[in-house]
């Protein structure tokens, strides 16, 4: 299946709260989306691997992706190299995105900056014809692909986005992807040991992120991203 964006977090849920409506929009308007996660999360404090495997399901279904696909790479540990490109660009070759979207390129959680450059390299990597790869299972040697453009959501910290989409109509469609890991973020029941995501602030900073970005550029809610070239526009016009 090709897809026209193809969306790699480090941990599940971080697809989500980053281009979560901006991932909503793009299946809105027919365009085929897949989500890669890089790690089950299995480190992280609250829930466990199994329960966020769910929650990913859960969220995948309410975006409307075309697919979910987890590496099962280890979480905190996995690194930049060979082995992890190569898992990385079959990803890439298999589903030829013209679009990739990773994690952002500096954060708090060191999985995330390791991620973007991972995907990054891979991104690269995969256009080369002399590296051999093939799917499990499959005889077939893959063809070398590039995206055209790969773009870097905002996580933790307040990067100063390169450009902003306007998500507007799909602000609550990512709240309730977000929601939908139920393990993870501000539950006044819960029991599970306090986490920097778990607080309500967190959660509120997600929507007053998106608001005030919407504001600098005259829309009610916009997702930030950056980007590793120089872009173009056909026209002046393209702006808005």
């Amino acid at each position: 299946m090709k897809l026209d964006i193809l969306v790699f977090g480090s941990h599940p849920d971080d697809a989500e709260l980053g281009a979560g409506a901006t991932i909503a929009k793009a299946v809105a308007a027919g365009k085929k989306v897949g989500i890669v996660d890089l790690t089950r999360g299995e480190l992280g404090t609250r829930g466990s691997a199994n329960i966020r495997d769910k929650e990913a399901a859960k969220a995948a279904e309410i975006l409307g992706v075309q697919l979910r696909q987890n590496l099962e790479f280890a979480d905190g540990f996995f690194a930049n190299d060979r082995t992890h490109q190569l898992e990385v660009i079959k990803m890439i070759r298999y589903y030829k995105p013209e679009i990739v979207l990773c994690n952002a390129v500096e954060d708090r959680h060191i999985d995330h900056s390791r991620g973007a450059k991972l995907v990054s390299d891979s991104c690269f990597l995969s256009g080369l014809v002399k590296i051999d790869t093939k799917m499990d299972g499959e005889e077939q040697w893959q063809e070398p692909w590039r995206p055209k453009n790969v773009y870097h959501y905002i996580q933790w910290k307040n990067l100063e986005p390169d450009f902003v989409v306007d998500v507007s109509d799909f602000i609550e469609k990512k709240t309730a992807a977000i929601l939908a890991y139920a393990s993870q973020f501000y539950d006044p029941k819960s029991e599970e040991p306090e986490t920097p995501i778990s607080s309500k602030n967190f959660i509120d900073s997600v929507n007053y992120r998106a608001r005030d970005l919407g504001r600098l550029v005259g829309v009610d809610y916009a997702e930030g991203f950056t980007v590793e070239r120089l872009l173009a526009v056909r026209n002046l016009e393209d702006l808005i």
